[in-house]
């Protein structure tokens, strides 16, 4: 693959070695071909692990699937690193951190997709990777002015910071994983943004592996594309996130903003865009900020009428329209920033306000006096909630916490009886299971009444566990799951009988 320079080269040499748009192709090609080929295996196979089940609250598919994508994405990132390297493309003194911390990042989130491990667990396996990382050589050392001149040196901030930015891409990754083929298509995007910042900054290495990359999720999504045959999972989702983190990182010559972190941000301006209105949004409702809804930007463009094929075109256009905006940045030195920021901040605008995030800015004051309103009867449900936890403990048998329970759900304002001004809500128990409850019909949405009434679930789960069953009154308003289907019918027809 290594030729004599040609008018054909494109200008990526490190340590002699160049590599010309056939080789580039050849990278992103043989890429996507293995990758296939190893997902096709993993469906050919139907192991039955690790699946993702419906849930018709925030998951748009119809039957379980799985969640085993990282797996073959990560074997054909490590087959790729190892041609590069057998080409004299990579060096394994400067990119051993980098795949050792890889491999960590995408244990922590495969062992998930394999058993929940807890956000906790998973937050600490992140910052353990980060650390390890930073330990290695691999930090962000010095800011420098994106206009060329000056720079920055961060000192003792060197850590915090690298460990913000190896902790949080991951995260604002996996966040936006809710839509087939937008994780792994964002991920494609900026790989092959990365690619060319390794191109216009001569590091042939970086252009090697992120297009190697680039190719190996091109063929996931053969398979992720609605709808999805096989999912990324937290492994695949983690990985994507911690490698443009990381390699980032690798070709910014330790830290240079201009050289790839501004670019990689204006580029990952739609998922930051979306987690920052999930947090403000969690964190104004009272809501833990990591319990999963389906607001984020890909629901509400399905809600607001678009099929899943046109959310992600648009999903993808924005993505693509910011990559090419980031590396104006790149090369005009600068000069493009003051612009792609005033269009990133109309952006953000114009998003809030066609998304139904904000009603209208005229009358966003009152909007956030119902918000407010609405977290206060939320934390008074919660309170409610953590009051039968302790009754289940306190009460010395179940006709006592039923007492309890009844006492509670009248000052709710819910009923156990159906009512021409009442509207009925499901509860999610185990197994399965569903208790139907009433709520009153006021200008609450569903979503609502159901996110409150959820704080009921932890107390009947415990009442299940110590007394093997809900009180009689309860048992008279529990749905129990559906028989197994006949052979021959299938599950999503089984589904959409439900």
């Amino acid at each position: 693959m290594i030729e004599p320079p040609t008018p054909d080269l494109l200008s990526w040499p490190t340590n002699g070695v160049r590599l010309t748009r056939l080789d580039a192709l050849l990278f992103f090609g043989s890429a996507a071909l293995v990758a296939a080929a190893m997902v096709f295996l993993v469906l050919k196979l139907n192991l039955g692990i690790a699946m993702d089940s419906p849930d018709s609250r925030r998951k748009f598919h119809e039957k379980a699937v799985p969640r085993l994508g990282g797996g073959p994405i990560f074997l054909t990132l490590c087959l790729g690193t190892l041609a590069a390297w057998m080409i004299d493309a990579v060096q394994w003194g400067r990119w051993l951190p980098v795949a050792i911390c890889s491999t960590l990042i995408f244990s922590v989130g495969f062992v998930d997709d394999l058993k929940p491990l807890g956000a906790r667990v998973k937050l600490v396996g992140q910052l353990g990777t980060a650390m390890i990382l930073y330990s290695m050589g691999v930090s962000m050392d010095v800011l420098s002015s994106p206009f060329g001149d000056g720079s920055i040196s961060l000192g003792w901030m060197a850590l915090p910071l690298t460990l913000l930015w190896l902790v949080a891409i991951p995260n604002i990754v996996n966040l936006i994983d809710g839509m087939d083929g937008l994780a792994g298509g964002f991920g494609m995007f900026l790989c092959l943004t990365m690619a060319f910042i390794g191109h216009y900054q001569g590091q042939v290495d970086v252009a090697a592996v992120s297009l190697t990359m680039a190719g190996a999720l091109g063929g996931f999504l053969i398979f992720n594309l609605p709808p999805a045959k096989i999912f990324l999972g937290d492994g695949g989702a983690y990985l994507i996130g911690f490698f443009i983190a990381s390699v980032s990182l690798l070709s910014s010559n330790k830290g240079s903003v201009i050289g790839a972190l501004l670019v990689v941000i204006i580029a990952l301006g739609v998922p930051i865009l979306d987690t920052t209105f999930t947090i403000l949004r969690r964190a104004i409702r009272g809501v833990p900020i990591f319990r999963a809804d389906a607001e984020h930007i890909h629901h509400r463009l399905i809600l607001l009428g678009f099929s899943k094929g046109r959310a992600l075109v648009a999903m993808y256009t924005m993505c693509l329209l910011l990559s090419l905006a980031g590396i104006s940045i790149l090369l005009t030195k600068g000069l493009a920033l003051p612009v792609t920021g005033a269009i990133l901040f109309l952006l953000a605008l114009a998003g809030a306000r066609y998304l139904g995030y904000v009603r209208s800015f005229g009358n966003l004051r009152q909007q956030l006096r119902e918000t407010l309103e609405r977290r206060r009867m939320r934390e008074y449900f919660r309170a409610c909630g953590r009051v039968l936890d302790f009754e289940v403990e306190r009460s010395p048998d179940i006709e006592g916490f039923e007492r309890s329970f009844l006492h509670a759900i009248e000052r709710m304002n819910v009923s156990l009886q159906p009512g021409p001004d009442r509207a009925e809500t499901h509860l999610d128990l185990s197994a399965g299971r569903m208790l139907v409850l009433h709520h009153p019909k006021d200008r609450e949405s569903p979503t609502e009444w159901r996110l409150r009434l959820d704080e009921l679930l932890p107390s009947l789960e415990g009442c299940l566990a110590r007394w093997q069953r809900l009180p009689e009154c309860l048992m008279r308003k529990l749905i129990q799951p559906a028989p197994p289907a006949p052979s021959g019918t299938s599950a999503s027809s089984q589904t959409a009988a439900a």
